[in-house]
C-alpha cells in the first residue's frame, strides 16, 4: 500500500473514532478501532523489519511498533492514533519533499522530443522520432527542441543546450556545427543530417541516466540505521527507569511516545536526493545516495588523460611515410580501417581525411587499447600503436601521440597528433587537494614522455603511462584501503572497465562515449572538468546536511524522553510533538538543494 493510501486510510480511522467517541459516545468502540488499526499497521511495520533484518541491515522501527503497542496496552489510545497519523504522514511528507527535490531532474523529461519532420524531396512529413532513419534529412523549425543528434546542413540559429550540459548561453550553429537532441532552436530554421537514432542520441542517453538514478535505491539513504542501536537502547534505558521509578507502566509509553524515530528516519533520504537535485542543477547527474558518501569521503583520484585532462579535441599534426606509399594513400587506408573505431585519434583521422572519401574494409578487429586491423583490396592494414604493428620492435621513432601504420605487416609510417590541456584543469588539481584528495594520478595509454609533459603542467606528480585498460584496473585495484574511496575519471569506451572498478566513477560526458557514462556513477554533463571537483563539494556539503540532520533529531528526541520521564508530558501530547520534529528535520535535510558552487572558485 503507498504511503498516502495509508496516511488516507488512519484519518479515516481517526475520524471515525471521533465520531464514535465524542457524538456516540461510543468510547469502548472507539477505543477497539484504533487498537486494531494499532495492531495491524504494527504488525506490518513488524514484518517489514524482520525482511530488513535478515538483508543484513537493522533500523529504528522497533521504537516506534513499541510506542504504538505501549500506549493501546495502558489505554492510551489516543496517542497510538497520533503515532500512526505521524508515521504515515512522516512518510507522505517524505514522498512529497522527495519529489520536491528531484524537479531538476524531471525537467530534463520535459523537453523530450515526441515530432520530427521529415524532408522527402520539397514536402515536410511529420514523423515519430522512433521512426527517424540514419542519414534522414530534418527540418527543425523555430522554437522546436531537437529531436534527434545530427550535423546542421543548411541556416544557422542559437541553441539551448542548458538541460543537456549546464551552459547557460545560447550556443551559435551553423553548416558543418553538430546538434544534440533535447536542445532548443532559437529564432532561425535548421535543415540537418540525422547522425544517431533516436535511441542513441544524446538527450535519450540523458533520460536514461536519470531514470537509473531515480530507481536505484541508495543503500546509504537510511543514514539513521547508524546510529539505531545506541538511540534505541538510551529510548529503553530511560523508558524503563522512569517506569521502575514511578511504578507507572503510563511512564514507560510517555517515553518511547516521544522516541518515535521517523524525525530520523526522514532526514537522511531527503538530504541525499536534495543533493543530487543540486548537482543535477550544475549538469552533473549522480546515480545514487552510496555515491554521494562515497565522494564526500574520498582520499584517491585517478585520471585518464586524452579528452578528459586535455580537451580531446586533436588534429593531425604531420604525417610521415617511409616511401613505400604515398603520404595522401597511407592517410587515406588508415583512415578508412578506423572509420568505425570511437578512439579519439580514430575520429580526428577520419575527420581530417572526410567520410565521403573513405574505402570499403573487410573484416575489422578492434583490439581495444592497442589498434585496429582490416582489409583492403586484399591488403591487411594495421592501424594504431607500434607494437601491435611491428610487436617485434621497439619504437623509436616518435615520442608524442601518434599513430602508427603498417602494409601486410610491412611498416608503412605514421600520422601524429597534436591536443591541448583544459584550461580549467590545473584549477581543478588546485581544488581537489585543497578538498582533501592527497593521492592525485594520471593513467595514460600514452608514451611516459607525453604524459610527463601534461602532468607537469597540471600538477598531477602520479603518473602512470603505456597503459591498457587491464593496467589501469590494477592500478585502481592496488589503492591500499587508507587511500580508498577512490574516484576514477575519464571519457572514452577503454575507461569504461576503470569507471566501473574505481569506488566512483565519474564520466566527462559531454563529448564523451555512451559506454563510459553508463559505467560510471557520475555523469559530467558539460564539457567541463571543474565539475569533478564540484560534485565532491556538493557531496561533502550533502554529507555534512544529512548527518546534521539526523543527529538533530536524535537531541530533540532525547531531550523530550528526558522531560517525559518525569511525567509533565502526557503521552497525547508527546505524540504531537513528534509532528514538530518531522518538520525541524525536514527542512533541516533541504538545506543541502541550496546551491554554493560560487563559493567554490
Amino acid at each position: 500500500m503507498k504511503n498516502d493510501k495509508k496516511l488516507y486510510l488512519i484519518l479515516i480511522i481517526a475520524f471515525i473514532s471521533l465520531v464514535l467517541q465524542f457524538i456516540l459516545q461510543k468510547a469502548l468502540y472507539a477505543q477497539a478501532l484504533i487498537s486494531i488499526a494499532g495492531i495491524l499497521f504494527s504488525g506490518i511495520m513488524f514484518i517489514g523489519m524482520i525482511k530488513t533484518i535478515r538483508s543484513g541491515s537493522y533500523g529504528v522501527d522497533i521504537l516506534a511498533i513499541t510506542a504504538i503497542m505501549a500506549t493501546i496496552a495502558v489505554g492510551e489510545y489516543w496517542a497510538s492514533l497520533i503515532i500512526l497519523i505521524m508515521l504515515t504522514g512522516g512518510d507522505s511528507l517524505e514522498d512529497y519533499a522527495t519529489k520536491k527535490a528531484r524537479s531538476e531532474l524531471k525537467s530534463l523529461l520535459d523537453n523530450s522530443p515526441q515530432i520530427a519532420h521529415k524532408l522527402e524531396g520539397t514536402k515536410l512529413i511529420d514523423i515519430q522520432v522512433e521512426d527517424v532513419q540514419l542519414k534522414d534529412i530534418v527540418v527543425v523549425k523555430p522554437g522546436e527542441v531537437v529531436p534527434v543528434d545530427g550535423t546542421v546542413l543548411l541556416g544557422e540559429s542559437l541553441f539551448d543546450e542548458a538541460s543537456l550540459t549546464g551552459e547557460s548561453k545560447p550556443i551559435p550553429k551553423n553548416s558543418g556545427d553538430t546538434l544534440m537532441s533535447g536542445s532548443i532552436n532559437g529564432d532561425g530554421s535548421i535543415t540537418m543530417s540525422v547522425d544517431k537514432l533516436a535511441k542513441d542520441s544524446q538527450f535519450q542517453n540523458i533520460v536514461r541516466l536519470v531514470k537509473e538514478s531515480e530507481a536505484q535505491p541508495a543503500n546509504f539513504v537510511r543514514l539513521a540505521d547508524r546510529y539505531a542501536v545506541p538511540f534505541t537502547l538510551i529510548a529503553y534505558i530511560i523508558a524503563g527507569l522512569a517506569w521502575y521509578v514511578s511504578k507507572d507502566p503510563k511512564r514507560f509509553a510517555e517515553v518511547l511516545v516521544v522516541a518515535s524515530p521517523c524525525p530520523l528516519i526522514l532526514a537522511a533520504p531527503i538530504a541525499m536526493v536534495s543533493g543530487m537535485s543540486r548537482s543535477s542543477r550544475n549538469g552533473i547527474i549522480i546515480k545514487t545516495g552510496t555515491t554521494i558518501e562515497k565522494l564526500a569521503t574520498a582520499k584517491s583520484i585517478a585520471f585518464d588523460k586524452t579528452g578528459t585532462l586535455t580537451n580531446g579535441v586533436l588534429a593531425v599534426d604531420q604525417i610521415v611515410s617511409n616511401g613505400v606509399v604515398s603520404k595522401d594513400e597511407m592517410v587515406l587506408l588508415a583512415a578508412s580501417v578506423e572509420q568505425q573505431s570511437s578512439h579519439i585519434l580514430a575520429k580526428s583521422l577520419v575527420s581530417y581525411v572526410g567520410s565521403q572519401e573513405l574505402q570499403t574494409v573487410t573484416n575489422p578487429i578492434e583490439t581495444i587499447g592497442n589498434g585496429v586491423q582490416a582489409e583492403i583490396d586484399g591488403k591487411l592494414i594495421k592501424v594504431g600503436k607500434f607494437s601491435f604493428i611491428s610487436p617485434e620492435k621497439e619504437n623509436q621513432l616518435v615520442k608524442q601521440t601518434a599513430l602508427f601504420i603498417s602494409i601486410d605487416n610491412n611498416y608503412s609510417g605514421y600520422i601524429t597528433f597534436t591536443d591541448t590541456i583544459r584550461k580549467e584543469a590545473k584549477q581543478t588539481i588546485t581544488q581537489l587537494r585543497k578538498q582533501g584528495l592527497s593521492k592525485i594520478m594520471m593513467l595514460t595509454g600514452d608514451k611516459k614522455e607525453i604524459a610527463l609533459t601534461i602532468a607537469q603542467e597540471v600538477g598531477i606528480t602520479d603518473i602512470k603511462s603505456n597503459c591498457l585498460p587491464g593496467d589501469k584496473i590494477k592500478v585502481l585495484k592496488d589503492v591500499t584501503n587508507s587511500q580508498r574511496p577512490i574516484i576514477m575519471v575519464g571519457d572514452g569506451v577503454n575507461d569504461a572497465p576503470s569507471l566501473t572498478v574505481a569506488d566512483v566513477g565519474i564520466a566527462m560526458g559531454a563529448h564523451g562515449s555512451t559506454a563510459a557514462s553508463e559505467s560510471a556513477d557520475v555523469v559530467v554533463l558539460k564539457d567541463d572538468l571543474s565539475k569533478v571537483s564540484t560534485a565532491i563539494q556538493v557531496s561533502k556539503d550533502t554529507m555534512r546536511i544529512a548527518k546534521q540532520s539526523v543527529l538533530i533529531g536524535i537531541v530533540i528526541c532525547v531531550l523530550l524522553m528526558l522531560v517525559a520521564s518525569t511525567g509533565i508530558i502526557p503521552a497525547l501530547l508527546g505524540a504531537a510533538l513528534q509532528e514538530i520534529v518531522d518538520v525541524v528535520s525536514i527542512f533541516s535535510s533541504l538545506r543541502a538543494r541550496k546551491s554554493k558552487e560560487k563559493n567554490l572558485k
